[in-house]
């Protein structure tokens, strides 16, 4: 990227902010960025509740690139960072798997996975959850186990009623099937239960968790999540609104952030005025749209040596203002009187940290993972090529001719992709390793466990199987010569890689004899 293109990039990434800067009210957060429950009056609250949407199995991000959000070990860190003195977490949509259904090999790494995000919870006072379509995934038998290890209550048509803090909060659950008036019995039962606040788990989408909200008044708040979800894209957390007295709310999917609703119970009181300026919500959108993308931008942008070190402080100083913008719109001034609600997104980004019992967790996994797919899968071998196709050949092959395009390979991230895997316990994943090794369940490359002369990102990944071109390299058309940026995002896509620019990148893996003019 070219300096002038750089200074217009962050120009138009400034702009919105400068515009929403000019009529916003001052106020001085005495917190970092987005950090909620820190407000400006030091209000503590009587009740927290942390809420995720959508986790739909997503343990954590990859890891291509350092900014990626999510991971359940940064929401355990999160939680304890903030240590509410009475706080519980809560879920709407599908929890424990990604898909509504799994594929037969699959079954068990999948099992383990949503096992270990029920332990991960289970130490986070979970205290319900309104169940995804997904969450059936694994039969019926297997959903009432993990939800015995999460330590929640599953919530379809039905309600618990917990304490927290001295406060008796209920939770109903509502999911695809669930009639509004199912909601208002069940929320009738709550309250005859004692119950002071009553929240809704809608796992039914927005639409549906406005009309219950119309129907259903009496609710302090309803989180919203998916009826069901499928594939590892990612959605954004649309802002918080109400619908007379209820709040919806909902946060971005596979953890990318979590939402905090804050109760301050004052005077007896359980009718909570607005302290989170939710009609600045929007306002609030688009700073984190710009932020998020400016994080992306930089993470590139550190690794592009035409860019001067100097502008690049001056674009982390510009995320930092934007940070502190944001955070004015979350902690508005409370009222001086009476009952009153904050609620706000945290992003869980790497900056968050790791919850060491809950890492551990994972490390643990990621272990077993790892021992029972090589096993499971090492009969599994790689088709053979049919007619006179041509078959993959490995790196060592192609060097015989090209020494000075795999020296410049040597030095790329490509050539060591596996590795961040075997160092990792990931190398058998099947979540993993198709994008770390070359010719992945094709004819003639590799499986997961039988990648030989084909770990990393080799040449043939972008180029095409060589065994043909290496027989007869004078001949024309038997390799992909320039392959097309576009083959990129078979594997750089959200939510391994956010706001991946195929085009700009293909310069990273242009070198000496490889491509470079």
């Amino acid at each position: 990227m070219s300096f002038m293109h750089f200074s217009h990039a962050v120009a138009a990434l400034l702009l919105g902010v400068v515009a929403c800067g000019a009529c916003r009210t001052t106020q001085t957060p005495t917190g970092g960025s987005g950090d909620a429950g820190v407000v400006a009056d030091a209000v503590a609250p009587t009740v927290r509740i942390y809420f995720v949407s959508d986790l739909a199995g997503a343990l954590e991000p990859c890891g291509c690139t350092k900014e990626q959000l999510g991971g359940v070990d940064r929401l355990g860190a999160f939680v304890a960072h903030e240590s509410a003195p009475s706080a519980v977490t809560v879920a709407a949509g599908p929890l424990f798997f990604m898909d509504p259904v799994l594929k037969p090999d699959r079954v068990e790494q999948e099992t383990s996975k949503a096992e270990t995000i029920a332990r991960a919870l289970g130490k986070l006072s979970f205290a319900a959850f309104a169940p995804g379509a997904n969450d059936s995934a694994a039969g019926k038998e297997r959903l009432d186990a993990l939800t015995k290890t999460s330590g929640g209550a599953m919530l379809a048509g039905t309600h618990v009623v917990r304490d927290v803090g001295g406060v008796k909060v209920g939770f109903v659950g509502a999911v695809a099937d669930t009639s509004e008036e199912t909601v208002k019995a069940q929320v009738a039962a709550a309250r005859g239960e004692g119950a002071q606040v009553v929240i809704a788990l809608a796992a039914t989408g927005r639409g549906e968790a406005k009309r219950i909200a119309d129907a259903v008044p009496d609710l302090t708040a309803i989180i919203v999540g998916s009826t069901t979800s499928a594939g590892d894209g990612n959605s954004s957390s649309p802002p918080a609104e109400r619908v007379g007295k209820v709040i919806i709310a909902q946060a971005a999917n596979h953890l990318q952030s979590v939402g905090v609703l804050d109760l301050v119970v004052r005077g007896g009181s359980f009718d909570f005025a607005d302290a989170s300026g939710i009609e600045q919500a929007r306002r609030r959108e688009d700073i984190s749209r710009r932020m998020s993308d400016l994080r992306t931008r930089i993470a590139g942008w550190e690794r592009d040596k035409n860019i001067p070190a100097a502008d690049l402080d001056a674009r982390r100083a510009d995320l930092a203002r934007m940070e502190e913008e944001r955070a004015k719109l979350d902690t508005p001034p409370a009222p001086t009187t009476g009952s009153f609600f904050r609620y706000t997104v945290k992003e869980m980004g790497s900056g968050i940290g790791k919850d060491a019992a809950i890492d551990a967790e994972m490390l643990a996994y990621y272990k077993k993972v790892d021992d029972a797919n090589k096993l499971a899968f090492a009969g599994r071998v790689p088709e053979p090529v049919k007619g006179d196709e041509a078959s993959y050949i490995g790196i060592a092959a192609c060097a015989t001719c090209h020494a000075s395009e795999k020296a410049f390979w040597d030095k790329t991230a490509h050539a060591h992709a596996y590795a961040t895997l075997s160092t990792q316990f990931k190398e058998f994943n099947l979540d993993c390793v198709s994008c770390h090794v070359t010719g992945y369940e094709k004819p003639g490359g590799s499986t997961v466990t039988h990648v030989d002369a084909l770990k990393d990102v080799q040449c043939e990944v972008c180029h095409g199987p060589g065994s043909k071109h290496r027989a007869s390299p004078t001949t024309k058309g038997l390799i992909t010569a320039a392959p097309r940026p576009e083959l990129c995002l078979d594997c750089h896509h959200p939510p391994h890689v956010e706001g991946f620019d195929a085009q700009a990148k293909m310069a990273e893996i242009v070198g000496p004899g490889h491509g470079a003019k």
